[in-house]
């Protein structure tokens, strides 16, 4: 599967007008955490995730590798209402991957 993402921002009074391309390319391998992912942007970012289904799979999670002295990224998208999805993008520094904040 693959996603891509063009987000643009109009200029504000504290910075320029900008825009975030992104792409995902999801990958099933065979193996206890089969759904595999990596993510780059146009920022610089390339992210490697694990995705799994919550309990109900009425979620999807994409998890960042832990990495030594790099932040953790989690993505999730959750079922909502009339065929749409709510999506959650967070952060956890370097110092506490564990202690995400949410960011989108």
């Amino acid at each position: 599967m693959i996603r891509r993402n063009r987000s643009d921002y109009p200029v504000t009074k504290d910075r320029p007008a900008f825009s975030h391309q992104d792409l995902m390319i999801v990958d099933r391998e065979p193996g206890p955490k089969s759904v595999q992912a990596i993510y780059f942007d146009n920022e610089g970012h390339g992210i490697h995730c694990t995705a799994e289904f919550d309990a109900d799979q009425e979620s999807l999670v994409f998890l960042s590798d832990l990495l030594p002295s790099a932040p953790r990224y989690r993505l999730t998208y959750a079922k909502a209402k009339n065929h749409t999805l709510n999506v959650k993008f967070e952060i956890g520094p370097p110092d506490k991957p564990q202690s995400f904040s949410t960011y989108v």
